[in-house]
């Protein structure tokens, strides 16, 4: 499970890996996956992972969540005033729609 303490923990014991190969990849299981990617993005990491609606989930995790949500991201990232080219009220409506569509509830939060 990852918490801002021990991404900060991982990406110190990482310095050697040049920044240009890794991504972040969270899962919301507990609500921390925002928090988590600002340690990322402070320590410099770039590229991203996230789904659309939050829609996936990990098998191993104890409570079922899915992938950090793009929604969320990208409004965090404007938020932040990060430019993302990506169009966050089309999103919205992207993700509500394939939610609608498979019966789950969307996991925006934005």
């Amino acid at each position: 499970m990852g918490t801002p303490e021990k991404t900060y923990k991982l990406f110190d014991a990482i310095k050697s890996i040049p920044l240009s190969k890794l991504a972040a990849h969270f899962h919301d299981t507990y609500d921390n996956a925002l928090e988590n990617l600002l340690v990322a993005i402070e320590k410099g990491v770039t590229v991203i992972d996230s789904s659309t609606a939050g829609l996936g989930g990990c098998p191993y995790a104890k409570k079922s969540a899915g992938n950090v949500c793009t929604e969320n991201v990208v409004g965090m990232l404007h938020a932040l005033g990060i430019e993302t080219g990506v169009d966050l009220e089309k999103l919205k409506e992207i993700g509500q729609e394939i939610s609608d569509k498979l019966g789950r509830e969307n996991a925006s939060i934005v």
